[in-house]
């Protein structure tokens, strides 16, 4: 439950990125000494992920409110079908299973509801690196993997962390072209690389890897959440608030402060830090001679898709129109009647487009979250409009943002959780 109409104030740390500690939880498979990871958000996603490790064999054990410990002496292959249905990452045990014991048995993974998220280009990938898979009602994956020169059909996120895992211990050389880039992929590889793995090319779409023998243990901090940072930006800008979002790291930033900065939000980006100003005039810049602009996100480094719905919110609070067009997903812009209903004016041109004119006020209402992102945007939304919000399903919520109502409420946010 939200009252909107306060100004957020303070500082708020980020947190370990989601997307980073979820495949870099998966291959710690591929070592079987002790690997220790800190800076890890204790979130919905991550507990379930350590589930599934435990279920295989691996000892997980918990040695702080941000700190993990697994080792993977002795693991199965067979991943659990009612934690892997909870999960979108689940898929991503296997490379490393399949380059730990030369088969992998995976069932369907869960997640968000927010289109088609191919499966494909794992599969193109394990193949070229001579899997073979057979799919009933799982998918069971086996082969002796050797180095291969592949290209991924799309940039997918989760095929390029898959493949890069097992590759690692694939004999001979791999190159993967068309690859992802984006800042937990380049995660994942810096911790492979801690661990004993040969990788070059990280950052770029292009990646070299020369497979070795075996990976040892060690310890790794996780980046910080830069999706998680862009939600406080906007929740900070809508509601008039001074917040300063510690932890960072500007690099990550590049793609996501021009579209913000297009929206009429200014911030001073510091080494570690942005500082976002108070009392901020949000207006939409035009594009040259008046005409109507157009935000977009796409594979790293361009605008992320995750930060698709924060921008929609934002813009509801920002004077003059603008084009929002997700291309990733063709079911993530359907939250939009959400906002509708409190007051924003969208027009939903089609799944990918959406117009957005503001600013409109919003009144409170009464809400579900059906996926993590379109969730924080309704607590954005909630914390800039007129009266009580409430928002239900909120684990969906707390499956990608680490306590975010006591962290909201240290900023001066009027957000309580109750049961229903």
């Amino acid at each position: 439950m939200i009252e909107g109409g306060y100004p957020l104030s303070g500082h708020v740390r980020a947190s370990g990125n989601k997307n980073g500690a979820l495949p870099i939880l998966a291959a710690c498979l591929l070592s079987d000494e002790p690997v220790t990871l800190s800076n890890i958000p204790r979130i919905r996603d991550v507990e379930t992920m350590c589930g599934l490790l435990a279920h295989l064999g691996a000892e997980v054990d918990w040695l702080g409110p941000n700190e993990v410990r697994v080792h993977a002496a002795d693991v199965g292959y067979d991943v659990d079908p009612e934690l892997a249905s909870h999960i979108r990452a689940s898929f991503l045990l296997a490379g490393p299973l399949l380059a730990r014991h030369g088969r992998a048995v995976v069932p369907p993974p869960g997640g968000d509801v927010i289109g088609r998220r191919r499966l494909d280009p794992h599969f193109h990938a394990f193949q070229e690196l001579g899997a073979t898979f057979e799919m009933t009602d799982r998918y069971e994956i086996s082969g002796v993997l050797r180095g291969s020169h592949l290209h991924l059909d799309e940039p997918s996120v989760t095929a390029t962390e898959n493949t890069v895992m097992a590759a690692a211990l694939a004999p001979g050389k791999t190159m993967i072209s068309n690859a992802a880039s984006e800042p937990h992929v380049q995660d994942l590889c810096r911790f492979l690389v801690a661990l004993g793995a040969k990788i070059q090319g990280i950052g770029s779409n292009v990646l070299h890897i020369d497979g070795v023998d075996r990976l040892s243990g060690g310890s790794y901090a996780i980046g910080p959440e830069h999706v998680e940072v862009g939600s406080f930006i906007g929740m900070a800008a809508v509601t008039g608030g001074e917040v300063t979002i510690d932890g960072i790291v500007g690099d990550d930033l590049w793609p996501v402060l021009p579209v913000l900065r297009r929206l009429g939000i200014e911030v001073d980006l510091g080494p570690d830090f942005v500082h976002v100003p108070a009392a901020q005039q949000l207006a939409v810049v035009d594009d040259l001679g008046g005409a109507i602009p157009k935000i977009e996100d796409g594979p790293w480094p361009q605008f992320p898709a995750d930060l698709t719905s924060i921008a929609v919110v934002v813009a509801t609070q920002a004077r003059g129109t603008v084009l929002v067009f997700e291309k990733m997903f063709e079911s993530r812009l359907f939250f939009v009647d959400k906002l509708v209903s409190m007051g924003a004016r969208i027009i939903l041109c089609d799944p990918h487009r959406v117009v957005v004119t503001g600013p409109a006020r919003l009144y409170g209402q009464r809400m579900s979250s059906p996926d993590i992102r379109a969730g924080m945007a309704m607590v954005i939304a909630a914390l800039c409009a007129d009266g009580i919000s409430t928002i239900g399903d909120a684990y969906q919520i707390d499956k990608g943002y680490e306590r975010i109502d006591e962290r909201l409420r240290a900023l001066g946010a009027r957000i309580e959780r109750v049961e229903s």
